[in-house]
C-alpha cells in the first residue's frame, strides 16, 4: 500500500488549468445511474482536488444550482460531489477567486447578563449584508463544539465575548491573543465557554492555522455562580449599546480581510 501524498495545487485538462474555484461543465462517464442523468451537462464549481493513497486524482465540486452548495465546504454528505478528471470539462475563462473563509463566533451565556453579549452580536450581524464566505455562529455556551469549528479551514476566527479588562462598561476591544502562549488545556466546562480554555483545547487537538482575533466588551453586570436568583437574560444599558458598534466593527473587520 502506498503512502497518501498531497494532491496538487492543479490539473490540466483539454490544455486548460483546473484549479480550486475554476467553473466545469459535469460530463459523467457512466450515464445509466440516477445521479449520472441529473448532474450531466451542470455546471459547477472545484472546491479541491483528492488523491487517494493509490495516486489516483479526483475533483469535488459543488453544483451550481444546489441550494445547500454552501455546506459543501463543511463536508456535509450531498453538497459535494467527486468526479475523475475525465468527467470534467473546463469552461473557458479565469477562474474565479474564492473568498477567504471567515468565522464569526459569537460565545456566552445569555442567562447571566453582560455574559451574553457576543450572542447578542451574532444574532445583530444575521441582518446584516456581510461579505461572500463570513459565517456567523451562535456557539453560546458550546465551547467543544467551537474548539472543532477551529479545526476547519477558515482563515480568520473572531470571537466575540465579555470581556472584563478594568475599562468603562461597554467599552469594545479587538485583541490577537498569541496562541503559541495559550496552555494546553486538559478539557472545559460543558455548561460555560472559556475562550482561553476553548483555545487551549485547540491547542490539544493539534492547533488551528486559521487567525484568531478576540473582540471583547467591558461588561457592566458580572454574574457570578449559576443560582436562579442570580440570573438575568438583559444586558446592561452600556453593553446593550455597544452591541451595533460591535457589528459595525465586525463588518469593516472581515472587508478589510
Amino acid at each position: 500500500m502506498r503512502a497518501e501524498s498531497e494532491p496538487p495545487e492543479s490539473v490540466v485538462i483539454d490544455g486548460v488549468e483546473v484549479r480550486r474555484g475554476s467553473r466545469v461543465r459535469l460530463a459523467p462517464s457512466n450515464g445509466r445511474d440516477l445521479f449520472d442523468l441529473v448532474l450531466s451537462g451542470r455546471m459547477a464549481t472545484v472546491e479541491s482536488l483528492q488523491q487517494d493513497i493509490d495516486g489516483g486524482l479526483s475533483v469535488a465540486v459543488t453544483i451550481d444550482d444546489d441550494p445547500g452548495h454552501q455546506l459543501g465546504d463543511d463536508r456535509y454528505i450531498g453538497h459535494r460531489f467527486f468526479f475523475s478528471v475525465g468527467e470534467i470539462e473546463p469552461v473557458a475563462g479565469p477562474t474565479e477567486p474564492v473568498p477567504r473563509r471567515i468565522l464569526i463566533a459569537g460565545i456566552g451565556n445569555v442567562f447571566m447578563a453582560d455574559d451574553g453579549f457576543g450572542v447578542a452580536v451574532a444574532a445583530e450581524l444575521v441582518g446584516r449584508s456581510l461579505p461572500a464566505g463570513v459565517e456567523v455562529v451562535d456557539f453560546g455556551i458550546r465551547g467543544m463544539d467551537l474548539a472543532f469549528a477551529l479545526q476547519r479551514d477558515y482563515a480568520v476566527a473572531v470571537l466575540v465575548d465579555a470581556m472584563p479588562r478594568g475599562a468603562a462598561p461597554g467599552t469594545l476591544a479587538l485583541i490577537e491573543p498569541d496562541l503559541a502562549g495559550v496552555a494546553v488545556a486538559g478539557g472545559i466546562d460543558s455548561h460555560s465557554m472559556d475562550p482561553a480554555k476553548v483555545l487551549g483545547l485547540v491547542q490539544r487537538l493539534g492547533g488551528c492555522t486559521c487567525r484568531v482575533l478576540v473582540l471583547g466588551c467591558e461588561p457592566e453586570i458580572v454574574v457570578h455562580g449559576d443560582s436562579p436568583e442570580n440570573m438575568s437574560m438583559e444586558l446592561s444599558d452600556a453593553v446593550r449599546r455597544a452591541v451595533p458598534e460591535a457589528a459595525a466593527m465586525i463588518e469593516r473587520l472581515v472587508t478589510g480581510l
